[in-house]
């Protein structure tokens, strides 16, 4: 402050600064300021003893000279604030006490309630791109309450300020989503976020977004780069065009199809082939599984002559998606099957989601045949329940069973079904 003189903040009485800092704002004293400015943002009343444990000489003397006479004795440092406040009016150094002599040395004072209002609201403006995102779309409503109870955001961006843009970036991103058709993360980013490393590895748009992908597709938890990769592509964002792959066997329309289908061996297609080469004409009806097993068998069993069958291999890639829904387009009916368990009806509404299919023995009825039939200690269920929209009571027989039939248990049912008979399968 400039001058000798500073206006006391509490009834603007002049405070005498020069003399004020030489008797309280020195080093020694330091500790004591601390103190009452604590109490003042707390909200407490400036009386009452305050003590130092392991007190200086330099401490005790400044004391002294504060209060005009030794402090009270004992090994810890003991002043009185009623005393203080008392010291600086009589002397006329701060005539509004305590309070006006520490905001003229120290600054002003806000007190933490106010700290902490003011906080929550600019947090609370820094979410709403969120809290639109989620009257937008019921499926991530859950999700960004979770995002802001579990404190995500604020250990990625620490403040308000740096927030608001980073969930503006993630709110755009997510009503993008998925991409149909897939796209390159890259290109996605440059184009929707003005840089293709937007959502690079490790940048907290990248970290949230995938956070928020899980909630639009329900693609399972996980961790590594390669769960980040099929997470990206569970929502049509590609990290390259040729690692996401699907199985098929007797699928025909193109010469490598044709070639492969002539011997009854599985072929891989990937999402590059799919966009440049996609199969011109579709079977009636195509079967759907979720375990390799299922094909691999399929193919030792029937060769050339078993209907044509695609596998997911768990949840649905990218080019397993583009396949389904150009082989929709042209007319294929789906009839899919996969594990009886939580994690088997997640992935089937994750197909569902995407393209309409009937169940193929995958019904409640199915499920407790599959059960009556096991061998003795079946697996147990595990996981959180999930729904089953095509059949209900699906959900509820695995609730009420307990136990999980991955598809080798009802193997032989699925190839026989697979014959090449020219019917379809209920």
């Amino acid at each position: 402050m400039n001058g000798t003189d500073a206006t006391d903040a509490t009834d603007g009485t002049p405070v005498d600064e020069e003399r004020l800092r030489r008797l309280l704002g020195g080093p020694d004293l330091a500790w004591l300021l601390e103190r009452v400015r604590r109490r003042l943002e707390r909200g407490q009343q400036l009386t009452g003893p305050v003590s130092l444990a392991t007190a200086t000489a330099a401490q005790r003397a400044a004391a002294e000279r504060l209060l005009g006479r030794a402090p009270s004795g004992g090994r810890a440092l003991t002043v009185r604030l009623d005393a203080v406040d008392a010291v600086l009016v009589r002397s006329g150094i701060s005539p509004g006490g305590l309070t006006a002599a520490v905001t003229a040395l120290t600054g002003p004072v806000v007190p933490l309630e106010e700290v902490r209002r003011s906080e929550d609201r600019a947090w609370a403006q820094a979410y709403a791109p969120l809290t639109a995102l989620a009257g937008e779309d019921p499926r991530l409503a859950r999700w960004t309450g979770r995002v802001r109870d579990d404190g995500l955001v604020r250990r990625l961006a620490r403040t308000p300020e740096a927030a608001r843009p980073l969930l503006d970036q993630v709110a755009r991103v997510l009503r993008a989503l998925p991409a149909e058709p897939p796209r390159s993360l890259s290109v996605f980013a440059a184009d929707l976020l003005g840089s293709a490393h937007s959502l690079d590895d490790g940048t907290p748009a990248a970290t949230l977004c995938l956070s928020g992908i899980r909630a639009l597709t329900g693609h399972p938890d996980g961790a590594g780069a390669a769960w980040r990769r099929a997470a990206w592509a569970s929502a049509g964002l590609l990290r390259d065009d040729v690692s996401s792959t699907v199985l098929v066997l007797n699928l025909r329309g193109t010469p490598a199809l044709d070639w492969m289908a002539d011997v009854g061996d599985p072929c891989v297609l990937t999402l590059r082939q799919l966009a440049h080469r996609p199969p011109p004409t579709t079977p009636p009806v195509v079967h759907i599984c979720e375990n390799p097993a299922v094909l691999s068998a399929a193919a030792d069993t029937h060769g050339p002559d078993g209907l044509p069958l695609v596998c997911l291999q768990g949840q649905p890639s990218a080019a397993a998606l583009a396949l389904l829904a150009h082989l929709h387009a042209l007319g294929a009916a789906f009839r899919y099957h996969g594990d009886f368990d939580w994690g088997g009806l997640r992935i089937a509404m994750t197909l569902r989601a995407h393209v309409p299919w009937e169940p193929w023995r995958y019904t409640a009825a199915d499920y407790r045949a599959a059960v009556a039939a096991a061998g003795p200690a079946p697996q147990p269920l595990t996981g959180a329940a999930a729904p089953s929209p095509w059949d209900p009571d699906l959900a509820r027989a695995l609730t009420e069973h307990g136990v999980r039939m991955e598809e080798e248990a009802v193997l032989d049912a699925l190839l026989a079904d697979l014959a090449g008979r020219g019917q379809d399968t209920p």
